[in-house]
This record gives C-alpha cells, structure tokens and sequence, in this order.
C-alpha cells in the first residue's frame, strides 16, 4: 500500500490536526520520500515509518510536538540535521537497520537538546571501536543507547513507563473521588453506632419479654397442674365418703336382722 492511501485510511474520517498517533509501518515511499504527510498534523506525538524504504527526511513536515520518532529498517544515510528543524522536542529516535556509518553522520543530532534515546542497532556505526563511549561523548543529552545506559542498564519499557504514570494518575483519581470528607465518614460511622445499640436495646428487650412470657406460660402451667391434683383429691374423698355411707347402712341392715331373729326365738 502506497503511504498516501495509507495515511488516509489511519485518519479514520477523522481530521489531521486531531490525530497524535499514526502509524505507517511497512508502506511504499515514493522515490524513497514522505508523501501525504504535511504540516496539518499539528498534534502528532508519535511517528512510526518502519521498513517504509524511506530514504530521506528532506520531506518531513514540521511536527513540533513530536516525541517519539520510529525509522528503523529504511535506507537512510544521512540528513539527520532536518530532525533538529522539524521535530525540535524529539525525545526517543529509532534509526536502527539503516545506513548510517560514521559519527559524523549521528553529530547532527547534537541539536536535539530533548532527545533523551537514540537506537542505532543494526546500522555500520555499531562496528566502529569504541562505539559507544564515543556516541556518549558527542551526544551528551541522551540516556540511552540502543537500550542501555553508560552504565549497562536497561532502559525502562515506554509502555511500561506509560502504565506507571496512568496508574499515578489512576490513584490520584481514586484519592480525588474517595467519597465524602473524613468528618461525613465519622458522623456516618456514629450513626451506624448508635442505630447498632439501638438494635441491640430492642433485642435486650425483646428477649426479656421473652423470658416473661416463658415465665408466665410456666407458671399457668404449674396452676393448672395444681388444680388438676386438687379436684382429683376431692374425687377421692367423695368416693371414701359414699363408701363410709353404705358400709354405714350395711351395719344398720345387719343389726335389724339381728333383732328380727331374736324376737322370733322368743
């Protein structure tokens, strides 16, 4: 895909000055140059132009707000100092898998007084003795190089360092939005102690009227027991009571008998 149609299709109907993003990775220059990318975008941070078959930058549109510049596998072999002109805050460079050969090429680039890393891997420079303490001495700006610092270190990941400030500002959003001031928090927290000892007034109470009625069921019970047991003494004693009387009458009976049979003697 030609660059032109390529631009197009990442502005996605959207207009040029809204984009800071774009991405032309694997296109066809024409004649080795930047075509369709102008000064209207304004906002752009970040230019990849990977394995374009780019071979000058003679072409390249003012993009003031540029940070992050991404050439790598093109042909280019010189006319670094339009860098300088063109993109003045460049911050990360990638010219690695180019034709760049000698320091005197890479010393345009002293000009770039924010470019903090600069990639040069796979270019002939690399071979050269000393390479990198000479890079170090003539760019004294930059960080890293090639991903690594004086001291050996590996640079942090971009993506990386992009999650750690969106994590930064994810907890300053979470600070800023924690809810209500620490006096609401207490007074709610006062609230819910006294509705807390307020349930627990009413469960005391609850459960003393609970034990009264226990006791009041107990006791009705025992009185009905107890009346049970009475009218079953009166029972027996009615029952003794007739027995007596008949036994009585019994007596009576027998004594008349008695007397009949003796009259009868005389």
């Amino acid at each position: 895909m030609e660059m032109k149609k390529k631009i197009n299709l990442e502005l996605r109907n959207r207009a040029p000055e809204e984009v800071t993003e774009l991405v032309l990775d694997n296109c066809l220059c024409v004649n080795g140059e930047i075509e369709g990318l102008n000064d209207t975008f304004k906002e752009l941070e970040f230019l990849s132009m990977a394995n374009v078959e780019l071979s000058s930058l003679a072409r390249l549109p003012s993009l003031n707000k540029l940070r992050k510049l991404e050439l790598s596998d093109n042909i280019i072999s010189g006319g670094l100092e339009v860098l300088a002109e063109k993109c003045p805050n460049l911050t990360y460079l990638n010219l690695s898998g180019n034709k760049i050969k000698d320091l005197s090429t890479v010393e345009a680039l002293q000009n770039l007084k924010n470019l903090k890393s600069l990639d040069l891997f796979n270019c002939e420079i690399t071979n050269l003795e000393d390479y990198r303490e000479s890079i170090f001495e003539l760019l004294q700006q930059i960080t890293y190089l090639d991903g690594f610092d004086q001291e050996d270190n590996e640079a942090p990941d971009s993506e990386e360092e992009d999650d750690e400030d969106g994590d930064e500002d994810d907890e300053e959003e979470e600070e800023n939005e924690a809810g209500p001031p620490e006096g609401y928090e207490e007074e709610e927290e006062e609230e819910e102690d006294e509705d807390e000892d307020e349930d627990e007034d009413e469960d005391e109470a609850g459960s003393e009227l609970g034990e009264g009625e226990e006791e009041v069921g107990l006791s009705y019970l025992m009185k009905e027991e107890i009346q049970d047991e009475e009218d079953d003494d009166d029972y027996v004693e009615e029952g003794e009571e007739e027995e007596e009387e008949e036994e009585g009458l019994r007596g009576e009976k027998r004594k008349r008998d008695a007397e009949d049979d003796g009259e009868e003697d005389d």
